[in-house]
């Protein structure tokens, strides 16, 4: 409906690209339907089925010709959304109606079909992955000798650079890649198992002969791009299967989750920001406001798809023997939206990827505020390699960085900690500016960004190349 008089969902008008959200259409589903039927039909005729070449023919005729409100009209008085497909399918192709779905279960559409669309959303996520993987990579060695202020436990610790943080994020999302590219390579066909998996009823096609039922399976498979079927089933392909498939999409939704995160606390500091159009309003109230609302935008929805998780592996514990029916309306919710979620996120993250600003003064302000305290180490390194007492020193130091943090914390003044060390006798002769050079705290934080673009990126690149994913409207 199209009056705006009934729910809409938000992934499909609001989140993710038009190319995910066709993948899990119906009239896309539905033109998988009937080219399972017809390399059913090929294969069974290939093996001697007597299936005509014009029966053939004529349910190629009408592949993509699928009048969805004579399904739908059949399905309310069939109560049978396949068998609603089949009649509507034999209604165009009355020489081959016989034929279609000869010794084929539901699932044999149903399941194949699935594993059709999750094997593609599965592709198109990958080319997300790999654009945003690529992106932030450019950013690490744009940024890769930038220091700025590490964080544990939220806290500030030894500094790192704005491109080491990077390449954390990016880490992440290599290793989704990797554990996808696993997944991908592992996907398997049901192809054609039967009832309750056991292949009675091709075997009655065939009078017996096992070597052509186990043929047609494999023959079936090839067709659809598979390298084989799943050794055994029951009715339907493992539930194991989308319950790993989720598990997937929720790794990449809490790397999603992880970068958005710290990309949000960096934007409180006015450190990074992500973009930000001319006229895009961050707030109704407060006209200053620049929020970071595309990331938020990810974390809400990579929560959403992390939630997803459980359902699928839920519904895998509880098939009970060869299947029961309390998969389907779940996985009809769950497999499409986390697809969509996911997409969505994607789609964002590769926005702010390409688009992230650096304030740098912020940067070098913020880390300058902590320095000196981090630095009092090499200070009293340097000043004992002079002669003096390290022990004196050392509480040198001790009461000049306290009467420092006293000033800041409670009178908000500048950390004037090495002003009181270059006032102090007892550090005469140091060169204290050059021990508190930035860089000389960041360690291999540039060589590790190195490092990682070489060893880890550029196979990335030779691999799959450096074609950007389909371009899809970004809305705020």
């Amino acid at each position: 409906m199209s009056d705006n008089s009934v729910y809409e969902n938000p992934l499909i008008t609001r989140y993710a690209s038009q190319e995910m959200a066709r993948l899990w259409s119906t009239q896309h589903r539905s033109k998988l339907w009937r080219r399972l039927w017809i390399v059913l039909a090929e294969c069974e005729q290939e093996l001697g089925l007597s299936i005509t070449d014009e029966q053939i023919a004529q349910l190629k005729q009408f592949e993509n010709e699928i009048d969805l409100d004579a399904v739908r009209d059949y399905e309310r008085r069939l109560r049978h959304d396949v068998m609603a497909h089949i009649h509507a399918y034999g209604d165009q192709c009355p020489d081959a109606r016989g034929i279609i779905h000869w010794g084929a279960t539901s699932c044999f559409v149903t399941d194949n079909a699935d594993l059709l669309l999750i094997r593609s959303g599965l592709e198109l996520v990958c080319q997300r992955l790999v654009g945003v993987i690529l992106s932030l990579a450019d950013f690490a060695k744009r940024h890769r000798a930038l220091p700025c202020l590490a964080f544990t436990h939220l806290q500030p610790a030894q500094p790192t650079t704005v491109g080491k943080r990077a390449c954390l994020w990016a880490y992440d999302f290599v290793l989704d890649l990797a554990e996808m590219q696993h997944r991908l390579d592992r996907l398997l066909a049901r192809s054609a198992k039967g009832t309750t998996g056991t292949q009675a009823s091709f075997l009655q096609l065939f009078d017996g002969d096992h070597d052509k039922v186990s043929e047609l399976e494999k023959r079936i498979a090839e067709r659809l791009g598979f390298p084989s079927s799943y050794a055994v089933t029951g009715q339907t392909y493992p539930r194991k299967v989308d319950a790993q498939v989720l598990d997937l999409l929720s790794g990449v939704a809490q790397s999603v989750h992880k970068a958005a995160t710290d990309l949000r606390l960096l934007s409180s500091r006015k450190e990074i920001e992500e973009p930000f159009e001319q006229d895009q309003i961050g707030s109704s109230a407060m006209a200053y406001k620049r929020n970071p609302m595309r990331s938020e935008r990810m974390c809400s929805l990579a929560r959403y798809v992390i939630s997803l998780q459980s359902s699928a592996a839920q519904t895998a514990a509880v098939q009970w023997m060869e299947r029961t029916l309390d998969d389907s309306a779940n996985r009809r919710l769950v497999i499409p939206q986390a697809f969509l979620a996911i997409d969505a996120c994607l789609v964002l993250m590769q926005n702010v990827a390409d688009g992230m600003v650096v304030h740098e003064q912020q940067v070098g302000k913020h880390l300058g505020e902590e320095l000196p305290f981090m630095a009092t180490e090499a200070i009293m390194m340097a000043a004992v390699a002079q002669g003096a007492d390290r022990q004196k020193i050392h509480e040198s130091i001790r009461v000049h960085s306290r009467a420092a943090a006293l000033a800041v914390n409670e009178e908000g003044k500048t950390n004037d900690l090495l002003d009181r060390l270059k006032a102090d006798a007892g550090f005469t002769g140091l060169d204290i500016d050059r021990l508190v050079d930035p860089l000389a705290f960041v360690g291999r934080a540039p060589e590790q960004v190195d490092e990682f673009l070489r060893d880890v990126i550029v196979p990335i690149r030779d691999r799959y190349g450096v074609q950007r994913p389909p371009e899809a409207e970004v809305t705020v």
